[in-house]
């Protein structure tokens, strides 16, 4: 599970993953993998916003009963923490979503006309 939280193809491991910040390479460099089919759609961001919220909000909640510091303190304290635990998170879940389909050879889902009776 290390090669797909470092952005590597899922199959050998060597090739990248991503093509730019986000945007996944049209094929491994390394063994040809395609990685049009690998659609992980809006997976990793739902995950993300449940773990940042959770923490951060979390984390201001306690900052607050705790120490009741003025407003301008938690702007200054969880917006760089939201942004560093989003796009902390989000390659390395993508990579592993991406991952995780290869691994259980996910496909697009198809209907089959069962026979009546």
């Amino acid at each position: 599970m290390a090669s797909p939280l470092a952005g590597r193809c899922p199959r050998c491991g060597e090739g990248k993953l991503f093509q730019g910040f986000l945007a996944l390479a049209p094929a491994c460099t390394a063994c040809g993998l395609s990685y049009e089919r690998l659609d992980q759609g809006d997976g990793p961001a739902v995950f993300i916003i449940l773990i940042a919220g959770f923490l951060v909000c979390g984390l201001a909640l306690w900052t607050e009963v705790t120490y009741e510091p003025p407003y301008w303190v938690h702007f200054v304290l969880w917006g760089p923490l939201i942004l560093i635990v989003t796009l902390g998170l989000l390659r390395p879940l993508k990579s592993a979503m991406v991952a995780q389909q290869f691994r259980m050879k996910a496909a697009e889902g198809r209907l089959e006309d069962k026979p009546e009776g």
